[in-house]
């Protein structure tokens, strides 16, 4: 299976959406920890930022996940640090199983590399243990488990009352 990581583009947003639907629908099955939608501005503005990527397989969209660079509202002490954060992960059920974390991973190694950055960071609601330690079996290390965020609504609404655990990954 031959697979790709590329920018998103704005003719992808309708399969975006429908990623993150089925992502929010998972979570619900599976925990209480759980995305509450994304406005279109904000994927629109993401993607024109060229921070927006799909992972295709065999040519069709199966995974979702967007970077910043900057991340001081979840990952408060840490802004000296040269680093690139990914977020909101979402892969198809169908694709499920063909490691595509590990290929995030991957890229966003290459991508810190040429960017002189030190860190991969991301983080996920706390008390999703089952994830929390996938990412941990895929390199990260748990950096704290009790960060509540300032919300703005400059983020997405499932910020706005939640607990979450940070993980990092030295480049």
């Amino acid at each position: 299976m031959l697979i790709q990581i590329h920018n998103t583009t704005p003719d992808d947003i309708p399969a975006i959406f429908a990623l993150y639907e089925e992502a929010i629908h998972y979570q619900k099955q599976v925990g209480n920890n759980y995305w509450l939608g994304f406005e279109v501005a904000l994927i629109e503005k993401e993607i024109s930022e060229n921070r927006h990527f799909k992972i295709l397989l065999d040519g069709k969209i199966g995974s979702t996940f967007m970077i910043t660079l900057d991340d001081k509202l979840i990952w408060k002490g840490s802004q000296g640090d040269p680093a690139v954060y990914i977020h909101r992960i979402a892969t198809a059920q169908a694709s499920r199983g063909n490691d595509l974390v590990k290929h995030i991973i991957e890229w966003a190694k290459t991508y810190a590399q040429q960017h002189h950055l030190s860190f991969i960071r991301m983080d996920t609601g706390s008390g999703n243990d089952r994830l929390i330690y996938y990412y941990v079996r895929c390199g990260f290390t748990i950096i704290d488990t009790n960060t509540t965020v300032a919300y703005t609504p400059e983020l997405p609404a499932h910020y706005e009352n939640g607990v979450f655990t940070l993980l990092e990954m030295v480049v």
